[in-house]
């Protein structure tokens, strides 16, 4: 096929009517190495140009999806320790997974922080393991350099943080050295509901919770002070109203979190855009939406699947202004994953996965992310966003899926034509299965 029968060929039977010459010459460059014919195309040649990602059967990945909406109106392509290189217990922590994650799509990056052995210093680690750790900074410059590489949507930075006060402090001082004006710094510590990912473009945003250890530690200081005062209080029993040590434990929990922050260091709690708290107590208190105030929750894939068997359309619900984000179990010590359709269909927009891993769930996770252009955002579907949801309104979904098979290649580079048959060339099929979940078990 000489270069005119080619660039005929793509206006007549290709339908690309403004392609040029110069558009059938790149054709004709791309497969150089099949090719004997200097300006044309011999038959495997333009076999191989008809296979290719030159000639893709699929319009080219585009955002389809309404993206002005609140940030917890989507689900987010989601890592989980996204440092490590292989398991949870013995591999290496490197910047190489994180680079990896960002430029395959993943929006949301998850760090734990430790300090180093001279507690002077911020590391990267999965802490009580034998895996290696790497310096925070090395992650957030990659971070940086790797953010907006398949996608121009905000990425999420889930600290998972073990410091003290002075070491948040000099977090914040490398977060906001590195990222600059690209860190999206909430005007307040309280936000009714967050921004659009369309407003949130090429912005990096924080999400963390207050270091348990240093807490407790904190508490513990506390509570021994406020014992000895009691002590040395000149008060009567008399004095002492009864009721107020029994309200002061009650509410104890339910304050935890805004005293948890005003522990953090002010320069590092400035930096957070989305604040965050583990269910401490009954699943169903940690549910309360508080209208003025959007924060994440976040539970471990047995506690949601838990959860759904009482608290369903409760979490629906809660997800509709707060994000919810789901994590692997504990006992997935070889980074395995777990099923994501009982998070996605919760609403759960985090459904942090360990992208280092393997199996049928990270393909679905990876499908999953395909649609919307690949950017690493996908909408929920109008009924989980529903103020008046309940489980037993759920439409039936339906539908229709049509596949088209034009033809197969590459079989014949490996056997001959008579090699399974000794008349015809081996035949071959495609299988389409699926998968079936319940949407709602009740």
């Amino acid at each position: 096929m000489s270069l005119d029968n080619l660039l005929r060929y793509l206006i007549e039977s290709q339908g690309e009517q403004n392609a040029t010459k110069d558009d059938a010459q790149a054709i004709i460059h791309s497969v150089r190495h099949l090719n004997i014919i200097p300006r044309g195309l011999h038959l495997e040649a333009f076999f191989r140009y008809l296979l290719g990602d030159i000639n893709s059967p699929l319009p080219p990945p585009q955002v389809c999806n309404d993206m002005n909406a609140p940030l917890a109106h989507y689900f987010l392509f989601t890592g989980h320790n996204s440092y490590l290189t292989g398991n949870q217990l013995s591999s290496s922590s490197s910047v190489v997974p994180i680079i990896k994650a960002l430029r395959r799509g993943v929006r949301v990056i998850e760090l734990d922080l430790w300090p180093n052995s001279a507690k002077n210093n911020v590391l990267v680690t999965h802490g009580g393991t034998l895996t290696s750790s790497v310096k925070l900074l090395k992650c957030l410059r990659a971070i940086k350099d790797n953010a907006f590489y398949a996608s121009e949507y905000p990425v999420v930075i889930t600290f998972e943080d073990h410091l003290t006060p002075n070491l948040q402090a000099k977090v914040a001082k490398m977060v906001n050295g590195t990222f600059g004006d690209m860190l999206f710094v909430p005007q307040s510590d309280k936000l009714e509901e967050f921004p659009s990912p369309e407003y949130l473009k090429k912005k990096v945003m924080i999400s963390t919770k207050p270091p348990k250890e240093y807490l407790e530690t904190q508490t513990r200081e506390e509570k021994e002070t406020s014992e000895k005062s009691k002590k040395s209080s000149k008060k009567t029993n008399s004095e002492i109203k009864p009721e107020t040590n029994e309200k002061d434990q009650l509410n104890e929990e339910e304050h935890l979190e805004e005293e948890d922050e005003d522990k953090t260091a002010p320069e590092y709690r400035h930096l957070i855009a989305i604040h965050a708290a583990k269910v401490k107590g009954a699943v169903e208190d940690c549910l309360t939406i508080d209208p003025k105030k959007a924060r994440r929750l976040s539970l471990s894939e047995q506690e949601l699947e838990d959860a759904t068997k009482m608290h369903g359309s409760d979490i629906v619900r809660f997800t509709q202004q707060n994000f919810l984000r789901v994590y692997p179990k504990g006992t997935r010590i070889s980074s395995s994953n777990y099923n994501p359709f009982v998070a996605w269909m919760h609403g759960a927009q985090m459904v942090a996965f360990n992208m280092q891993g393997y199996g049928k769930y990270l393909w679905i996770m990876q499908a999953m992310f395909r649609a919307n252009g690949g950017c690493g955002y996908v909408k929920k579907p109008d009924f989980l966003l529903n103020a008046a949801f309940d489980t037993d309104m759920i439409p039936p979904v339906k539908k229709i899926l049509k596949v088209k098979v034009y033809m197969g290649e590459g079989w014949d580079l490996d056997f001959a034509g008579t090699h399974f048959d000794l008349y015809s060339p081996p035949d071959f099929f495609v299988k389409v299965s699926k998968m079936i979940d319940t949407v709602f078990d009740s």
